[in-house]
């Protein structure tokens, strides 16, 4: 056969393959596949279509096919696309469009079921003999596979075997993680995930996300458009200069945005085909990765100014010429220097969202309004305490200041007054004004200076501490002693990832405070026994959040970030803790009514949208919340005809 003459009918089936994609997991599932697969179906025929055409095209699993010696090659199969005649050095096309069906169809992890085709489903989509002959349930492979994961004892074996899962069977992936969220998140995000970037050149499969690099500048908008989704909705983004509290790692640190936008699916309801992870690699500084045989990345260190600028501004004027006003960028681990400055240049011409900023400081306050309900008094009679003056502290200030004014009227200028931080080189005071960075001179109050974090607690005398140093044990024994000694419940965040960064432990926290702690810490930690009752500590996780806030944004169809935005996603959260989950000692909710919890998150959210005026998606549903839960993605299987 010769090659133009099946291309031209191609035209039409791509074009219909186009209009039905997006619809294709409830009919016949199309694909288009980057390499040629001689086990195909014709891509001019229907589902119905005879086996006679479908073996025109030179399957290998059809023994119809005539077999000619002039055209016998490498085992007896005509090779209708030259390629095994080839040599190593002549060039071949890839290329294939074709129904999903055969070895393609087990292949392809949005329509894949594995086991669960039913016996209908294999003869229309040849898949007779391809599996064992026996039908399992989504159910019954959700319990096969959650047995196999809990025999790992190393979590990153669990986390490969979880990414494996997401390449084969992406709806079972999700439904893993929605029906055992509090058993998989620290799984498939902190603090595994923390390991897995470190390692990420060794466990590297095949790409989940798009990586741009200096050597695409120029072509940042060609570079988007090989990606194979046109409808997104979502992009996470990281340059991997601050990953976790790991510093750093340059290329490696995609393993945030894929897990990230995981949580936006499974715990905030987007598809998973409108949601794009993407690292932008300008280098590393991290000498044992440039070493590293293995590392993934560009091999050169870190561009800075002019040419990081430029690749950052191309690649945000492409983003919105490709996926137009309403695409959500969600900036993920920069670097402090280049997060404050990129979340303050796009927030008035794009919809963005940093989530070490913004996302941690909503579900930290939220923390916060909800262990007032547990201590008694008002927000704005206490006195905060921060170690860390970093993206995440002075975001977490920010936002308690701004709810303080929201709740007493008070300028925020004054509100600022009760929030004091501690930096590497002690106490911010006023004194040290110049020599501060932009973001920390409004928290420089007139103060003597102090050089340590136990002699700040002494003279300030807070009711809340919180840490985002990402260093950690740095909440040491006599710290949180003194906390006891002034307060008769002390409120304690230890915010740090991974959980090796944490500046305390739960236990820790407990012990030393006897019982008294109100604690969250950033990573999980398990319940701890004192003097014969047992505490259950909360995780402040962005998990809360961002996922629900995301789906808040989209759903309202809201073109840009507002405060108040935030505030209200706050709030919404500490509305969800109830008094039996006090009486346990928590002040978040279990993560077992996240995908509730969400919907809440995204109805208060969209609601705020559509009062500010940006909210785009008109008229305005009469109830947000119902309508939230309504535009969740599912991952129950779907019946293929």
């Amino acid at each position: 056969m010769n090659p133009s003459s099946y291309r031209r009918p191609l035209l039409s089936r791509l074009l219909q393959w186009w209009f039905l994609r997006e619809d294709a997991s409830a009919a016949a599932p199309y694909i288009l596949s980057p390499a040629p697969l001689r086990h195909t179906r014709c891509c001019c025929c229907c589902c119905c279509c005879s086996r006679s055409c479908y073996s025109s095209m030179g399957s290998a699993g059809d023994s119809s096919v005539e077999v000619r010696n002039e055209n016998s090659v490498a085992g007896g199969i005509r090779d209708v696309y030259g390629e095994d005649a080839a040599t190593e050095d002549q060039l071949v096309t890839p290329w294939t469009v074709s129904v999903a069906s055969g070895y393609s169809l087990l292949r392809d992890p949005r329509h894949n079921k594995g086991l669960a085709f039913s016996e209908k489903e294999r003869d229309a989509h040849y898949l007779s003999g391809l599996l064992p002959p026996t039908v399992l349930t989504q159910e019954l492979q959700e319990k096969r596979f959650m047995r196999t994961l809990r025999q790992y004892a190393v979590p990153l074996q669990k986390y490969i075997a979880m990414m494996d899962l997401q390449e084969r069977n992406e709806r079972l992936f999700y439904k893993l993680l929605i029906d055992h969220v509090e058993e998989l998140l620290p799984v498939v995000y902190t603090p595994t995930v923390g390991e897995a970037c470190q390692k990420y050149g060794s466990i590297f499969r095949r790409p989940q996300g798009l990586y741009i690099s200096l050597k695409e500048t120029g072509k940042v908008l060609e570079v988007l458009k090989n990606w194979p989704e046109r409808n997104i909705q979502v992009i996470v983004v990281t340059d991997g200069e601050r990953i976790l509290g790991l510093g750093d790692l340059g290329c490696q640190g995609m393993g945030i945005p894929v897990g990230k936008l995981s949580l936006y699916t499974a715990l905030g309801g987007l598809r998973p085909s409108a949601c794009l992870p993407i690292t932008i690699d300008v280098g590393t500084n991290n000498e044992e990765l440039l070493n590293d045989e293995f590392y993934i990345g560009l091999r050169q260190k870190r561009a800075r100014g002019e040419e990081y600028a430029e690749l950052l501004e191309e690649f945000m004027s492409a983003v919105k010429q490709n996926y137009g006003e309403k695409i959500l960028i969600q900036f993920e681990d920069f670097a402090n220097h280049n997060a404050f400055d990129l979340l303050t240049k796009y927030s008035s011409s794009h919809l963005v969202f940093n989530d070490d900023i913004q996302g941690t400081a909503s579900v930290v306050l939220a923390g916060v309004i909800a262990a007032m309900k547990a201590v008694g008094g008002k927000l704005a009679d206490q006195t905060f305490l921060f170690l860390g003056a970093g993206e995440a502290g002075t975001g977490i200030a920010e936002l308690i200041a701004l709810e303080m004014s929201k709740q007493t009227q008070e300028p925020v200028k004054e509100t600022r007054k009760k929030i004091w931080l501690v930096d590497s080189k002690g106490l911010i005071v006023s004194s040290r004004m110049e020599s501060l960075q932009h973001f920390k001179q409004p928290w420089a109050h007139e103060h003597e200076p102090i050089k340590t974090l136990f002699d700040a607690v002494n003279a300030i005398k807070p009711t809340v501490l919180i840490g985002t140093s990402g260093v950690g044990r740095t909440f040491t024994e006599e710290v949180i002693r003194s906390m006891a000694e002034i307060n008769e419940k002390p409120i304690i965040f230890a915010l740090s990832n991974p959980t090796s960064q944490s500046e305390c432990t739960a236990e820790e926290a407990y012990t030393w405070t006897e019982g008294r702690a109100i604690f969250a810490s950033g990573s999980p930690f398990d319940p701890v026994e004192y003097n014969g009752k047992v505490y259950v500590p909360g995780q402040g996780n962005n998990a809360y959040i961002f996922p629900g806030f995301g789906l808040g944004l989209i759903m309202s169809g809201s073109i840009r970030v507002n405060d108040d935005m935030l505030l209200a996603a706050s709030e919404a959260l500490a509305s969800q803790v109830t008094q039996e989950n006090f009486d346990n000692g928590l002040i978040y909710p279990p993560f077992t009514n996240i995908r509730k919890i969400s919907a809440h998150i995204a109805a208060k959210v969209a609601a705020k949208a559509y009062e500010l005026g940006l909210a785009s998606r008109l008229p305005r549903p009469d109830n947000l919340v119902q309508f939230a839960e309504s535009c969740m993605y599912s991952p129950v299987y779907r019946s293929y005809r």
